[in-house]
């Protein structure tokens, strides 16, 4: 911007407002004076031209509540018009037990000894907050009625104030106007809804919880990805509103709101964009969860599997958008449309701590303990935020959902420590083997990583460390390959690299990677020894099939040698393999067609310097 120029298109009869320029923030700012709309209009200038924008702001005065501990129900406070309406009076019934309603009455009668007017900045309606206005909020009603606060708290100062100063109740709660703004323009011009405001941001919620240093809820929310929400803007068909297909529900923060209460928002664009924040997953009328958590509508409480997580607790607003949205066993065979964005949602966190939706192989994965945290997500991530004082104050743990900050290089493990001890970093979680293969039994994180780099390896273009979805959608009847790309991309869009559940992962990751190059799991028992079965058939023309048993975490090498002791194939190349049985088959015929002759082979099994060997015979 060039040039900006503020003006006032039309004010209200007697008002002498002005603008003022706000020069370190490149803001303007004006106060009302008089009760009514101000239209303003802003012109900017820029390298590509001018434009023109117009918006209307309203001033109004506090009226109260109604209706509440005994205040009489009078015109114009709010509930005189809306208590006749079922859904405000369903918002009332909620409101009126909840802690916004009753925080100020409880604080004045058992609050902490340093309870002060500081605080009914955030407690009461309307009081002046940092800025003086006789707007006839709680102060100014207070002064006029004579009531002045006498420290410390004290049981029956509310009854006090019920009996001795009517009229102050209507004020003396966080109640609508808190968040809707003052309301006597709203009621005197027949309940026009231009003015009043419903925000759906946390902009409202900020005024009080983001107060420093002890209420500092929107500080955390400000440094989570949360607030910088990734919008999609897409209009989607009525049949997919607010069904795992429909992106706004998990995007838009009005559209998962209605979301919650089996309402649509249609016809959106960018434009429309409405940043994740406090009302997107908290119902400030309250409700009867904690914290007031949002519910999922009747019936929602599943994974695209079907798999329940109705057990989560508060974890269910986590994970009503963080999963993988599809389920692997109907869409893998479908196929879908195989481009880039192929595969399970980006941020599938609830599928993989579950343990659940992984494509299977022939066989089930054993999963982890993480489910039964108590909240599940919101028992690790919402762990407290370091001390006054630290530079990851409000950058990690609370509203922030991080455990990691970059550039403090901290893991912030408070929430670890209950079942893990002394466990200051991620690094400290180490992995009961090496599973990965590469001699080394490293953290769960390493060993994780080492598997996704090890399937990445293993799928198309193969034998590099990349992968090419173009390939994979040319294979279209191989569903083993889709299968280990599903779990590829399960891994890598869930981005915890085994944190949330490191041997489910590494399972599923391990047993994509064989049975792409041939090695198929058998069995998850636990095998009581080493061993490696007869092939068979034998003798065999032209395949045969070997099985073994692992009885415990190991690389395995499986060669077959002609009678000459000359190796012709390598079945198993030093690969980590888990515990259990598997089998492999050789094929006597080469990728070049050829055959090797008839006659007696040998096959050698080697795992942890145990060796067996056996004999086997091909027949043409």
């Amino acid at each position: 911007i060039i040039s900006q120029t503020w003006t006032f298109v039309s004010k209200p009869a007697g008002s002498n407002a002005t603008f003022s320029a706000v020069p370190d923030l490149g803001w303007y700012k004006f106060r009302t004076d008089s009760l009514g709309t101000y239209e303003v209009r802003v012109s900017t200038t820029t390298s590509t031209g001018t434009k023109d924008t117009t918006e209307k702001f309203y001033a109004a005065n506090f009226v109260g509540f109604g209706n509440f501990q005994g205040n009489p129900n009078t015109y114009p406070k709010c509930m005189s018009c809306h208590a006749g309406m079922p859904e405000f009076q369903d918002v009332f019934n909620r409101w009126k037990v909840s802690g916004h309603a009753n925080i100020f009455r409880r604080q004045i009668d058992s609050g902490a000894a340093y309870y002060s007017t500081s605080c009914m900045k955030c407690h009461t309606t309307g009081y002046d907050h940092n800025l003086v206005n006789n707007n006839n909020g709680f102060d100014d009603v207070a002064r006029s009625l004579g009531w002045v606060w006498v420290p410390p708290p004290n049981p029956g100062n509310w009854d006090t104030l019920v009996q001795f100063y009517p009229g102050l109740e209507a004020f003396a709660t966080i109640g609508c106007e808190n968040c809707h703004g003052a309301g006597s323009e709203h009621a005197r011009f027949g309940g026009d809804t231009n003015k009043i405001a419903v925000n759906y941001t946390s902009n409202s919620c900020s005024n009080c919880h983001g107060e420093p240093w002890r209420h500092s809820i929107f500080q955390q929310w400000e440094h989570s990805t949360h607030a910088e929400a990734v919008f999609e803007g897409r209009n989607v068909t009525a049949t997919s509103q607010n069904t795992l297909q429909d992106c706004n529900r998990c995007h838009d923060g009005e559209s998962h709101i209605n979301y919650t209460k089996g309402k649509v928002k249609y016809n959106l664009t960018k434009a429309d964009q409405v940043t994740l924040g406090c009302p997107t997953c908290h119902d400030p009328h309250g409700n009867s969860n904690e914290y007031s958590i949002r519910n999922n509508p009747a019936g929602s409480d599943t994974l695209s599997n079907g798999v329940s997580f109705a057990f989560a607790g508060a974890g269910k607003a986590c994970i009503s958008c963080h999963q993988a949205r599809r389920n692997n066993k109907t869409y893998i065979v479908a196929g879908g449309s195989f481009s880039s964005t192929w595969g399970p949602h980006e941020s599938p966190q609830a599928d993989i701590v579950i343990g659940t939706n992984a494509a299977e192989f022939g066989f089930p994965y054993i999963t982890g303990s993480h489910r039964n945290i108590n909240n599940m997500c919101a028992g690790c991530h919402m762990a407290p935020t370091t001390d006054t004082g630290t530079v990851t104050r409000d950058k990690v743990g609370g509203h922030s959902m991080k455990l990691h900050d970059e550039a403090a290089n901290y893991d912030h493990t408070p929430a670890c420590n209950d079942c893990h001890p002394g466990v200051t970093n991620f690094e400290q979680f180490i992995a009961p083997a090496d599973f990965d293969g590469d001699g080394n039994r490293e953290s769960w994180r390493s060993e994780v990583a080492g598997c996704v780099t090890n399937l990445r390896i293993a799928l198309p273009p193969r034998g590099v460390d990349s992968v090419a979805w173009q390939l994979i959608a040319q294979d279209s009847n191989n569903v083993t390959l889709r299968k280990a790309y599903w779990n590829y991309l399960l891994s890598i869009r869930e981005a915890s690299r085994g944190l949330h559940n490191p041997f489910f992962e590494v399972q599923f990751l391990l047993a994509s990677k064989n049975a792409i190059v041939g090695i198929n799991q058998i069995s998850t028992e636990v095998p009581e020894t080493f061993d490696m079965s007869q092939n068979y058939p034998n003798p065999f023309n032209p395949t045969t099939k070997i099985d073994f048993a692992i009885p415990k975490t190991s690389n395995v090498s499986l060669v077959i040698y002609d009678i000459s002791g000359r190796e012709i194939k390598t079945l198993i190349n030093n690969e980590p393999l888990m515990t259990g049985k598997y089998t492999v088959d050789w094929n006597s015929v080469g990728n070049s067609g050829s055959m090797v002759s008839s006659g007696v082979y040998f096959y050698r099994i080697i795992s942890e310097g145990k060796m067996i060997t056996k004999k086997m015979m091909l027949i043409k």
